[in-house]
C-alpha cells in the first residue's frame, strides 16, 4: 500500500459519489415530525412607507417573532454609516422583495396562499436605482441621520499622481454589471427546537456555521451553548451563504416561539430577487504614463453599489477599499490617488461574492493598459511585457507585498498556449476575430492584522483542527472548514495521511457542524488550504508525535529513528502497525510508556505568518469571434496560466480554476440584474439572468506554474477566485479587438445589445 507522495497527488474527490449517485443531504432533505412551513410577503415596491396591514391568522409581522437585538454590520470605525437589517421590515421598505410578513403553515403551498391573502398599504417614497441617483443633489437619505446615501468613503494615496506630469493622460469610465451569486442549491434551513438538550437545531445550507452561531445567538438573546448549526452538503455558496440575512432570524425566532420546527427553502425568484447581490462597481479614472507606454499612476474615483442594507458582520465595506487598493495589479505602478465611496441605494444587500474587488480592479487597470497600448502604438501583449513587476516579493504602491512568483513567465506561457500567428492571419482576412489577455493577483489566506486593519468586526485569523484516532486505528479529522464544492474533504485528507504514512481512505472529514466540530470562521476568501491545511498538518504532527513515542518503546527503538509509512510504525528493519498502537492508547492504557497520557486525539489553531496573505496570479486569454449583425459574442478558446503555489491534489485545483473561469464568463457576458428607473427588478427568472451554458463554453487550457509560498504549509496559495477575476476584462479586450474602428467596451457583461450599441 503506497502511503507517501499524497501531495500533489491527483487523488479523485471523495465527495463525488455520494453526489453523482443522489445520495448527498442538503439542508431541504432535513425534516421533523411537527415541521412547519415558512413563506414571506415581500415588498412589491423598491422604497415606501408602511401603513395599514390586513391578514390572516397565521402571519406574523415586525415585533410578533420575538425579540430580536439588530446587530452592527460594516467597519467597527467613525464615519461608517449603520444600516442593519431587519428580519422583517419595520415601518419602511427599502428595496422590492424585503421581508414584511411571516406566514406559516403545514405546506409551503400553503404559506404562500396566507400571503397572497394579506394586503399591506405602502405609500411610495422616493427610490434610487443607481449609484448616480442615490448621490445626486437633493437625493433624500435613504437611513434617518445620514446626511446622504454613502455608507462611508476612503482614501487610497501613495507616491504624487498630481506631480507627475505625464505626457499621456487616459481618462476612463468603466462599470460591473450586478450579478447573483446563483447557485445550485439556493438557500435553505429548518429550526428545530431539541427538548431533549435543551437546544435549538438550526439545519442550514452555510459556508460558516459557528460566526452564523455567534450572530443568530446574539441576535435571539440565546446562550451559545444553546444553538447548533449544521451545514450538511451545501451546492455552492459563492458568499451568498457567508452573511446574516433576515429569513435564518425569522425561521429561528418562530421556531423559538412555537416550539416547533421551522423550514424555509428559498426558490429562485427569491434568490434573484432578494438575496445577497454582488459586483455593481462604477470607475472613473485616469491612468498616467510616459510615451514610450510606461504606466507612472491612477487617479480617480470609484463607487460599489451596496444596496439598502449592510450585511452582517461586514457588509460591502472591504469591496471597494480592497478594489482600489488592487488597483495596481501586477504592475509597478508607483503612484496612487483613488478615493473608493459604498454607497445605498433601494437595491438588495450586497454580499461578498468570489473574487470580491478583485475583478472589478482587475477588469479597470486591464482596460486602463489597453487604452495605453493603443494610444502609444504598441500591441496589447507588448504594453504588458513593458510593464509587469518581474521581481518578486513586491510591495505594491498600496502597500500589498505580493508572494512569489515569475509574472512575466506566466505572461509569455499563456501567450504560447495560442496560436498567434493564425489567429492574425484570420483577422487579416476579414473574420471579426479578437484576442483579449488579462492578468491578476488574488490576495488569499488573509490573516489578523489585514482584517483588523480594516476594522472588520469578525476577524478571521486562525482556524483550528481535531484529529483523532480510533482504537481499530482509522481517523476522524474534524475542522470548522466548510466544503461546497472545493474537495476539501479530499485534500485535507491528503494532507494528514502525507504526515501520519496512511491512506487518505483512512481518514474521515467530518465539517459543518458546531456541535462536533472547534471553532472556526469558514469557507471564503480563498483561505480554506491555507488555513485549514496549516492546522490539519499541525494536527497530525502533534499524533504523529505522540505515535512515535509510543513506537519507540514498544520497539524498544530511539525514538529518532522511528518513522510512519505503510499504516505502521518502523525502527529500521523492525515494525508494528499503528492499530496496535492506537489500540493501546485508548483501551489498555497499562501499556503506554511511563508518564504517557491515555488517548490519541489533538487540537491545533492555526495562523499563517504572513497577516496580509498569499497572493496567487496568472495569466488568462481570451479567443472571440463577433457577429456583427446580431451582435452576439462567441468563444472560441480560453487559456490560463496561473500560479496557486503548491498544490495539494492538481485536479481539485483544475476544477476550481476551471470553475471560476465559467464564472467569470458569465460576468462577461450574460449575468446582470437589471432593474428599471424605479428600482423594479427586471431579472427573476433564469429566462432573463442568464447563466453560462455547456454548449457555448470552449475547452478551458489552464497550464500550472508552481512557485512554492514563502511562508505557508506546503507552499500553497489560494486558488478558490482567481478563476473568476480575469476573464471580464480578457473578453472585453478581446470584443474590442474583434470590432475594431477604436470601439471602447466600457461596461460588463458585453450583451449583444451593448455590442450593437457599439458600431456605427
Amino acid at each position: 500500500m503506497e502511503t507517501k507522495g499524497w501531495i500533489g497527488a491527483s487523488v479523485p474527490r471523495r465527495e463525488d459519489a455520494r453526489h453523482l449517485l443522489g445520495q448527498g443531504v442538503f439542508a431541504a432533505d432535513v425534516t421533523a415530525p411537527g415541521m412547519l412551513e415558512l413563506a414571506f410577503w415581500r415588498s412589491p415596491v423598491a422604497h415606501g412607507r408602511i401603513g395599514a396591514v390586513t391578514r390572516p391568522a397565521g402571519v406574523f409581522a415586525a415585533g410578533e417573532i420575538g425579540p430580536v437585538t439588530l446587530l452592527p454590520a460594516g467597519p467597527d470605525m467613525p464615519g461608517f454609516r449603520q444600516a442593519p437589517y431587519p428580519p422583517l421590515a419595520e415601518g419602511v421598505v427599502r428595496f422590492v422583495g424585503q421581508p414584511v410578513l411571516a406566514a406559516l403553515a403545514a405546506t409551503r403551498g400553503a404559506a404562500e396562499d396566507l400571503c397572497a391573502r394579506c394586503e399591506v398599504a405602502i405609500e411610495p417614497l422616493p427610490a434610487f436605482a443607481d449609484v448616480p441617483a442615490a448621490l445626486a443633489p437633493g437625493a433624500v437619505p435613504l437611513h434617518p441621520g445620514w446626511a446622504d446615501n454613502r455608507y462611508g468613503s476612503g482614501h487610497v494615496k501613495a507616491g504624487d499622481v498630481a506631480g507627475l506630469g505625464a505626457p499621456i493622460r487616459i481618462q476612463r469610465k468603466l462599470g460591473l454589471g450586478r450579478q447573483s451569486a446563483a447557485p445550485m442549491e439556493p438557500r435553505a434551513l429548518i429550526a428545530v427546537p431539541d427538548r431533549r438538550t435543551g437546544e435549538l437545531v438550526l439545519h442550514i445550507s452555510s459556508q460558516g456555521p459557528h460566526v452564523l452561531r455567534h450572530a443568530l445567538a446574539a441576535m435571539l438573546g440565546l446562550p451559545e451553548s444553546r444553538l447548533r448549526v449544521v451545514a450538511p452538503d451545501v451546492g455552492g455558496g459563492f458568499g451568498a451563504k457567508n452573511r446574516l440575512m433576515p429569513e435564518e432570524v425569522v425561521a429561528c425566532a418562530l421556531a423559538l416561539q412555537l416550539d416547533r420546527p421551522i423550514r424555509w427553502v428559498e426558490d429562485r425568484r427569491e434568490h434573484l430577487m432578494a438575496g445577497a447581490q454582488a459586483r455593481e462597481h462604477l470607475y472613473d479614472l485616469t491612468l498616467h504614463a510616459t510615451r514610450d507606454g510606461i504606466a507612472l499612476g491612477i487617479e480617480g474615483d470609484l463607487w460599489v453599489d451596496a444596496g439598502a442594507y449592510a450585511l452582517w458582520p461586514t457588509g460591502a465595506f472591504a469591496e471597494a477599499g480592497m478594489a482600489a487598493r488592487n488597483l495596481g495589479g501586477p504592475y509597478g505602478i508607483a503612484h496612487l490617488d483613488v478615493r473608493h465611496h459604498t454607497v445605498a441605494t433601494t437595491k438588495p444587500p450586497m454580499g461578498p461574492y468570489r473574487g470580491v474587488g478583485r475583478t472589478g480592479a482587475c477588469f479597470a487597470i486591464e482596460r486602463l493598459m489597453d487604452a495605453l497600448a493603443d494610444e502609444v502604438g504598441v500591441s496589447r501583449l507588448e504594453i504588458r511585457r513593458r510593464n509587469l513587476i518581474a521581481r518578486l516579493p513586491h510591495t505594491t504602491a498600496a502597500g500589498m507585498t505580493l508572494d512569489t512568483g515569475d509574472y512575466p513567465a506566466a505572461l509569455e506561457a499563456c501567450a504560447g498556449m495560442l496560436d498567434l500567428p493564425a489567429l492574425e492571419a484570420r483577422r487579416a482576412a476579414g473574420e471579426n476575430l479578437g484576442v483579449g489577455f488579462a492578468i491578476y493577483t488574488e490576495q488569499s489566506g488573509h490573516g489578523t492584522a489585514e482584517w483588523a486593519g480594516r476594522k472588520a468586526r469578525v476577524v478571521p485569523g486562525h482556524e483550528t483542527a481535531t484529529l483523532r484516532m480510533h482504537p481499530d486505528g482509522s481517523l476522524t479529522l474534524l475542522t470548522a472548514i466548510h466544503n461546497h464544492g472545493q474537495g476539501l474533504e479530499t485534500t485535507l485528507a491528503q494532507i494528514v495521511a502525507e504526515e501520519l504514512g496512511l491512506h487518505p481512505d483512512a481518514i474521515a472529514v467530518r465539517h459543518g457542524d458546531t456541535g462536533l466540530s472547534p471553532f472556526g470562521f469558514g469557507t471564503f476568501a480563498s483561505r480554506s488550504l491555507v488555513f485549514a491545511g496549516g492546522a490539519a498538518k499541525a494536527a497530525a504532527e502533534m499524533l504523529g508525535a505522540k505515535l512515535r513515542r509510543i513506537a519507540a518503546h514498544f520497539l524498544q527503538a530511539d525514538l529518532a529513528l522511528v518513522e510512519l509509512r505503510e499504516g505502521r510504525a518502523w525502527a529500521g528493519a523492525a515494525s508494528l502497525p499503528l492499530v496496535d498502537l492506537a489500540h493501546a492508547a485508548t483501551m489498555r492504557q497499562e501499556r503506554l510508556p511511563p508518564g504517557e497520557p491515555p488517548g490519541l486525539e489533538a487540537t491545533a489553531d492555526y495562523s499563517p505568518p504572513e497577516d496580509a496573505g498569499v497572493f496567487s496570479y496568472g495569466v488568462h486569454a481570451a479567443v472571440v469571434r463577433v457577429d456583427a449583425e446580431t451582435g452576439a459574442v462567441a468563444l472560441e478558446d480560453y487559456c490560463v496560466a496561473e500560479d496557486c503555489g503548491t498544490m495539494i491534489n492538481p485536479m481539485v485545483v483544475d476544477g476550481q480554476v476551471k470553475g471560476g473561469v465559467v464564472q467569470g464568463i458569465g460576468t462577461a457576458l450574460t449575468e446582470e440584474l437589471r432593474f428599471d428607473a424605479e428600482a423594479q427588478p427586471l431579472s427573476t427568472t433564469f429566462a432573463d439572468y442568464r447563466l453560462p451554458d455547456a454548449p457555448s463554453l470552449p475547452e478551458i487550457r489552464v497550464l500550472h506554474l508552481v512557485t512554492p509560498a514563502r511562508s505557508t504549509v506546503h507552499g500553497a496559495k489560494g486558488v478558490g477566485e482567481g478563476g473568476a477575476i480575469a476573464p471580464p476584462a480578457a473578453i472585453a479586450s478581446a470584443v474590442e479587438q474583434a470590432l475594431g474602428l477604436g470601439m471602447v467596451v466600457t461596461q460588463t457583461p458585453v450583451t449583444p445589445r451593448r455590442v450593437l450599441g457599439l458600431l456605427p
